[in-house]
């Protein structure tokens, strides 16, 4: 049994009323379009297969899509929310760290009806009843007090760049991080485990855009953070908050367009579900994800590839630019520019497994390890089946995920990013070194 004060704790404080006006709360304001998914699933079950934790935990029913709804809204509908503190604690063992939201099973499903959307419903509730596991709910804290998800302090964001230009300028002399630019072609944003834990893909990226020519700054100030852990938490008004501030930042910069680091759910966030909670029909400002801003440089020429990388690769398609947005043919484009031998995955493009790691599920900490690593035995059968060496992992979430999975299987792999294998491959012009 997963001890964890996040749901252990919280739930000894909740009163039969306060679950369920909460739950009947919810479900009020999710309107038509909650009833036409509750009423329209025929109970098929032919999503079951497109789910890696039901595939992987030998096909226990309660581990496909339509086990986790049964055990969690249907069941509150059916008893009009009169539902006791152990269920609350059941289901949210459920909808955190059995599903990462991916979305996979949706296309499965003969009428396509939006799983993710009604597990998320759910976490909408339980983040109202406080009870969330508890490192997950730590980083949306953080988001709430500091506007990033790990806690980063304004002077040490800005030291950290400035380290990082030091870093990039060892190997190119003029290259920077320019600061708060005002009408710069690109703002260039990230998520926080970036100057908390990866500082070296700041470098790179100076470096890059360097090699390219690019008229970029980053934000000096709050808004640099592009991550949003609340939208997986369910406290959606902070999730607007983050979303609305990264927004702002831009508008105040005058850039033509934002670019985001190799992160999914962050995109996610700034693409599809933060603009729809602050009423938008669009973002205001143009935003892409650095598997199109890697392609756009390699195919206009501003970045040419002058050594590939020679070991075997193949590559993790992340589900929110994936799936999301239909990025793998422009994630092939790159990997076969880079990579000598690019082994790819079977399935893939918007078809691949999911990496267990997404939608908050890595966020809810080392309590859960062991279980989100035994619910994705198929992607670890699916990577080994590569014979690659390393897997690339143009997500945050995809790369912490998929190393717990090569560590737990001891499959002998590694992971990197986009980044990582592209600093070694561009050409660097002669005048721009150190």
């Amino acid at each position: 049994m997963v001890k964890d004060p996040g749901l252990d704790e919280t739930i000894k404080k909740l009163t039969p009323q306060q679950i369920e006006k909460t739950i009947n709360q919810v479900l009020k304001g999710e309107g038509a379009r909650m009833k036409a998914y509750l009423t329209t699933c025929v109970h098929c079950g032919l999503c079951s297969e497109a789910c890696h934790t039901f595939l992987s935990r030998d096909r226990d029913p309660n581990f496909s899509p339509v086990g986790k709804v049964k055990n969690t809204l249907w069941e509150m509908v059916k008893r009009k929310g009169k539902v006791d503190a152990e269920f609350i604690k059941n289901a949210a063992r459920i909808v955190y760290t059995e599903c990462g939201v991916c979305r996979r099973c949706s296309m499965y499903c003969p009428f396509g009806i939006d799983i993710a959307y009604m597990l998320l419903v759910v976490r909408r509730m339980l983040n109202l009843l406080n009870v969330v596991p508890a490192y997950l709910q730590d980083t949306t804290n953080s988001h709430a007090a500091t506007m990033n998800q790990m806690w980063v302090q304004q002077d040490e964001w800005i030291d950290t760049l400035q380290w990082q230009e030091e870093e990039a300028q060892m190997e190119m002399a003029k290259a920077r991080i320019p600061l708060d630019k005002e009408g710069a072609e690109v703002m260039y944003s990230v998520i926080a485990p970036e100057p908390k834990i990866l500082a070296q893909l700041l470098s790179y990226m100076s470096q890059i855009m360097t090699v390219a020519g690019v008229d970029w700054t980053m934000p000096a100030t709050d808004g640099w953070d592009n991550s949003n852990m609340a939208m997986y938490s369910g406290d959606f008004e902070t999730m607007a908050r983050v979303e609305r501030l990264h927004y702002d930042t831009a508008l105040r910069l005058k850039v033509k367009k934002i670019v985001m680091g190799e992160c999914g759910h962050a995109f996610r966030g700034g693409a599809y579900d933060g603009p729809k909670w602050l009423s938008w029909r669009f973002p205001p400002v143009p935003l892409i994800h650095a598997i199109e801003w890697y392609y756009e440089l390699l195919t206009t020429g501003r970045i040419k590839i002058i050594k590939k990388f020679k070991e075997p690769v193949t590559v993790q398609d992340p589900c929110n630019t994936v799936r999301g947005k239909g990025l793998h043919h422009q994630l092939r484009y790159i990997m076969n520019e880079m990579c000598e031998d690019f082994r790819d995955v079977d399935p893939r493009f918007e078809h691949n497994y999911c990496c267990m790691a997404g939608g908050g599920t890595i966020n809810c900490g080392p309590p859960w390890t062991k279980s989100r690593a035994v619910s994705n035995r198929v992607k670890a059968e699916q990577l080994k089946a590569t014979g690659a060496k390393y897997v690339v992992t143009p997500c945050h979430n995809c790369h912490s995920g998929i190393e717990q999975i090569i560590s737990f299987y001891k499959l002998g792999m590694h992971t990197k990013f986009i980044a990582d294998i592209l600093i070694e491959s561009i050409e660097k012009p002669q005048h721009l070194l150190a």
